[in-house]
């Protein structure tokens, strides 16, 4: 019998980028310098010296990049802000050609019948700001509340769905803890301060789109299902604490108002107590959740790792991208009906997803094949559907990513764009794996039956 995976009526199918990672033009009329801006130009923090000076060049070729949106059939975009563009300083003076940029942007996407979808904080924090202690300031809040009503009274209206953060795990592992991601610390004791500022920044951001906005706002966490290695009890407690640490360090406070218990133990005498207070402002009523998928971790007991005890396993006879993720659809439908069951019948978005693989030499005039990208795709939509069908009530779908970009520290070298990006020349060549998601979106995902 034929499986149908044709999804809701009103179900919503875009592709997701950020602003540091495609734009360009950092500098440019009059915007101020980000942390990433800092971190690039440092030596030996970017694989091959990358950069993003130029990175796809959307800041000047983004009515183009609009029309290969409208080419895919695509009816959202998911795109970020450069805070620095807007509030050069990070507060106070705001810069009317960086704004002027986004409202352009916004009403290019509305002219071709695509919904933007603007993501206020995508990892690039002023540099201004982190002068200032940056996410270890309890003036974060505030500035980023200040930032965002800024940003609301400029577009709100035209742009109709809004989120705060985009996964502010990765923020504090990496740019925290582990320093290699911007700002590039590395301290234990950071990085709950950090981590815990920025949900307070989140719902701070929240309360002052309520003022100001009268569409929807939520948040973005990224979610990676942990698996126990083994049936041993060191296994099943280290799994325990790698869930608690990625995936409810940030969704609890938001949504619980609370923080769960093994963080105590994870971070021992670098967990602070902190004020009860705080968390009715982390706890703000939210429209949506975003989730980020691309893998998951098998978790086995490792005493040498600190602050987790935890280390993930790499799986025989998997598939794994070019970035050492293992290829597992069923992480995704796990996570959506765990998230569920854990927070409640919130509405969901799958705000990112996709794969990073090798690319072929792009032939003139030709699309790119993919098949290991495109089998990743169809995968995972299907693990979408069954989610759905186990009652889950998500909205929509962004792939990630619309280009080829700027992966961060890695440089330009993983590739997880539906377009091929020559950096040297800036021509956008589809994918194959574009064709057919182009084909999912037309049909619904009645091309996915089987």
């Amino acid at each position: 019998m034929t499986h149908s995976y044709r999804f809701p009526a009103d179900f919503h199918w875009g592709a997701a980028t950020s602003a540091y990672q495609i734009e360009g033009s950092p500098l440019a009329d009059g915007a101020g310098p980000s942390i990433w801006e800092r971190f690039a130009h440092t030596p030996g923090m970017m694989a091959n010296g990358d950069t993003g000076d130029v990175a796809c060049d959307h800041y000047r070729r983004y009515r183009d990049d609009v029309r290969l949106m409208r080419a895919l059939g695509l009816q959202g975009y998911r795109f970020s802000i450069a805070w620095a563009r807007v509030l050069p300083e990070g507060t106070g003076r705001v810069n009317q050609k960086g704004l002027d940029f986004y409202s352009r942007l916004v009403d290019e996407l509305l002219e071709h019948g695509i919904e933007p979808n603007a993501t206020l904080f995508h990892w690039d924090l002023p540099a201004a700001l982190d002068d200032r202690g940056g996410w270890l300031n309890r003036d974060s809040a505030d500035w980023f509340a200040e930032y965002a009503g800024v940003v609301f009274k400029a577009l709100d209206g035209r742009v109709k769905r809004w989120s705060t953060l985009n996964e502010p795990w990765v923020v504090t592992d990496g740019g925290y803890l582990h320093g290699v991601l911007a700002p590039g610390h590395r301290s234990k004791y950071e990085a709950p301060i950090a981590a815990h500022n920025l949900m307070r920044a989140s719902g701070a951001g929240i309360q002052a789109y309520r003022a100001l906005g009268k569409h929807e706002i939520g948040v973005v966490f990224n979610i990676e299902p942990k698996y126990p290695a083994s049936d041993r009890a060191e296994d099943i407690a280290a799994t325990r604490r790698a869930q608690a640490y990625m995936n409810e360090q940030f969704a609890d406070p938001a949504l619980l108002g609370s923080y769960p218990p093994e963080l105590k133990e994870i971070f021992g005498a670098a967990w602070p107590d902190f004020p009860e207070d705080d968390f009715k402002l982390t706890r703000q009523p939210v429209d949506f959740v975003g989730l980020n998928y691309y893998t998951r971790a098998v978790v086995r007991h490792d005493p040498g790792q600190y602050p987790l005890r935890a280390s993930p396993v790499r799986q025989p006879n998997k598939t794994y991208t070019e970035t050492g993720w293992e290829v597992y659809e069923q992480g995704l439908t796990d996570m959506l009906t765990w998230f569920r069951q854990r927070y409640g019948d919130i509405p969901l978005y799958v705000t990112e997803n996709g794969s990073a693989f090798y690319d072929p030499p792009v032939a003139e005039d030709e699309v790119l094949d993919d098949p290991l990208r495109t089998g990743y795709l169809r995968k995972h939509l299907k693990a979408m559907h069954r989610a759905i069908e186990a009652g889950v009530n998500l909205k929509g779908y962004y792939a990630w990513s619309l280009l080829d970009n700027l992966e961060w520290s890695l440089g330009f070298a993983k590739r997880f764009g539906l377009y091929h990006v020559d950096f040297a020349t800036q021509k956008r060549t589809p994918k194959a794996t574009a064709k057919f998601y182009a084909q999912v979106i037309a049909t619904n995902g009645a091309v996915l039956d089987d």
